[in-house]
């Protein structure tokens, strides 16, 4: 009986290790390859939500995690606890008098001070180009664009969350069309709407 409870044991660790972080951080239960195009990015560095809090949470200090949303959207839908900072990849305008009818919103405009604020950060935190960062947005194609972009920058190690902090939209059923699908919130993760005036965004 007891080399079946061991080869039961062994078997139920090897399912579970499979499901935790390769080398790199990254499981590899995931098939990253069947992401949308808008969500990839040329460093294809991808976490789930579940993985980005728990990379944050083992390493605190030596890895930095920033919320690019815009500024309403930490004000008004929340923000991920463990985030070091809020550095909006685009924003809208100061006073939003453009539309965006493509998108159906107020027009956003690139910000011009990602990488400038990115790096600000990290030297705040003691923290250099070669240092592991974590991105995330609302649903995944701001973060693939601002890798690509610190990419450019001279930045390797630069990880997206392609669900998100609100996920992707139930496309049927009672919430169709609504953000509930996956994603930071709908995983349970902890977040909150009070905000921390040290690691907002500010125009310098």
């Amino acid at each position: 009986m007891r080399p079946v409870i061991k080869k039961l044991t062994l078997a139920c660790l090897l399912a579970v290790s499979s499901l935790t972080f390769a080398a790199d951080g990254v499981s590899a239960s995931i098939d990253w390859e069947k992401l949308p195009e808008f969500k990839r990015s040329k460093l294809a560095l991808y976490l789930t939500p579940q993985q980005a809090y728990e990379m944050k949470i083992k390493d605190k200090s030596g890895i930095a995690f920033f919320d690019i949303r815009t500024r309403a959207e930490a004000m008004y839908v929340g923000w991920p606890v463990g985030a070091d900072a809020l550095v909006p990849y685009v924003e809208h305008q100061e006073i939003m008098t453009d539309w965006d009818d493509k998108r159906s919103m107020y027009k956003i405009e690139p910000n011009q001070d990602f990488v400038a604020e990115i790096e600000h950060r990290l030297k705040e935190r003691g923290l250099s180009k070669d240092a592991t960062i974590i991105l995330i947005c609302r649903s995944g194609d701001r973060s693939a664009k601002a890798q690509d972009r610190l990419r450019e920058a001279g930045y390797k190690t630069v990880y997206g969350v392609p669900e998100g902090f609100e996920g992707d939209m139930a496309k049927d059923g009672p919430k169709a069309g609504q953000r509930a699908v996956n994603g930071w919130k709908n995983a349970n993760l902890p977040w909150t709407y009070k905000l921390d005036k040290t690691k907002m965004y500010f125009p310098r």
